[in-house]
């Protein structure tokens, strides 16, 4: 190796952790009416929107458990479309103003929709009765969030580079779109869909899908415009879930438990079908790499026998009672579903 000269060429780089700060004041009015409250029984926030999350605070006046029934319990809580997880470190003190201390100074630390964090013992009853905190029958707690939205690589220049006057953010449209979602500013269509109804933006779900664009502005768009559009043989969850995936082209985060596995699964079943009915490509592929998955079948359907054990499996079943428009070509009679075991290679057709 031939020897080099001058100084060594260096690189770097660094992760930067993208995120969102904000914070929340809750006034907890007639303190004294608050008391009576039983111990494990709370009041709650009104949700507020940070990160692209919706988040509450529960207050809890004679604590969360017995153990702590001569304090006050403060928790921060995640209130998730479907299950997610979200990092992000927060602060709980009383008052409104930084100046005073805080009572919690967390970590990032993991939140999930099906559990808060918080402190059992924010402050003792006894306590606070005697600070100046509590004034006219009435206090605040201050909650700091930090959302950790995502993480980046960025370059690191040289020393001897030019300097870079502008500095340009990843995108955060998906963020913006979620918000979006979550508060239902300027929503212009309402779906009913199995009792449950959900406010989204047309242009957006025109946007992002030709099966809405056809529905909310072509030939088969409702006479009714400011009408509710029913959506037949489909969950409320997973139409959930799909307007989520509109919105911010992701699916969110579960946890990995194994009755929550299970229904993920289930989710992911219907998922499919919801995104093959609104022509959602991207969503197909990644729930399950369709092409992929279609080909696999096929092939494993084109043996009569194995098409028979597909037949008479319960998820078969399930399918056929929870999407009977899916199902219905293909379970007429019986004489057809003969028919199909005797020609398994039309089910190829039929798929196309």
């Amino acid at each position: 190796m031939s020897p080099t000269t001058g100084e060594p060429l260096r690189s770097g780089s660094s992760i930067v952790a993208n995120t969102t700060a904000g914070y929340h004041i809750l006034k907890i009015d007639s303190y004294s009416f608050t008391k009576g409250t039983p111990t494990g029984h709370y009041l709650e926030s009104h949700p507020f929107t940070l990160g692209g999350h919706r988040w509450l605070i529960r207050y809890y006046p004679n604590g969360n458990t017995s153990e702590f029934k001569d304090y006050i319990s403060i928790y921060l809580r995640l209130e998730a479309i479907v299950n997610k997880e979200v990092k992000a470190k927060y602060q709980l003190r009383l008052g409104d103003k930084l100046g005073q201390q805080a009572l919690r100074l967390e970590e990032v630390t993991t939140f999930a929709s099906t559990k808060g964090l918080g402190l059992p013992k924010f402050v003792k009853r006894e306590e606070l009765e005697k600070s100046t905190d509590l004034k006219g029958d009435s206090f605040t707690v201050r909650c700091d969030i930090v959302v950790v939205n995502e993480f980046r690589t960025e370059e690191e220049k040289a020393v001897d580079a030019a300097p870079r006057f502008v500095s340009v953010p990843p995108s955060s449209l998906h963020q913006h779109l979620g918000d979006l979602l979550l508060t239902r500013k300027g929503a212009d269509v309402v779906f009913d869909v199995g009792g449950q109804t959900f406010a989204a933006h047309r242009c957006v779900l025109a946007a992002r899908s030709p099966a809405f664009s056809a529905e909310l502005f072509g030939a088969m768009k409702e006479s009714n415009t400011a009408g509710v559009i029913h959506v037949d043989d489909m969950e409320a969850q997973v139409f959930k879930a799909l307007l989520y995936f509109v919105y911010t082209d992701s699916l969110p985060r579960t946890k990995n438990t194994e009755e929550e596995d299970e229904e993920e699964d289930v989710m992911s079943q219907h998922l499919l079908i919801a995104a093959d009915r609104y022509n959602l490509d991207r969503l197909e592929l990644e729930q399950h790499h369709c092409e992929g998955l279609k080909k696999a079948c096929f092939y494993f359907l084109n043996t009569p026998a194995n098409l028979r054990i597909a037949m008479a499996t319960d998820g078969f079943k399930h399918l056929s009672r929870s999407c009977p428009t899916i199902m219905c070509f293909s379970i007429v009679n019986s004489w057809f579903l003969s028919f199909l075991v005797a020609w398994p290679s039309l089910l190829q057709t039929l798929w196309v």
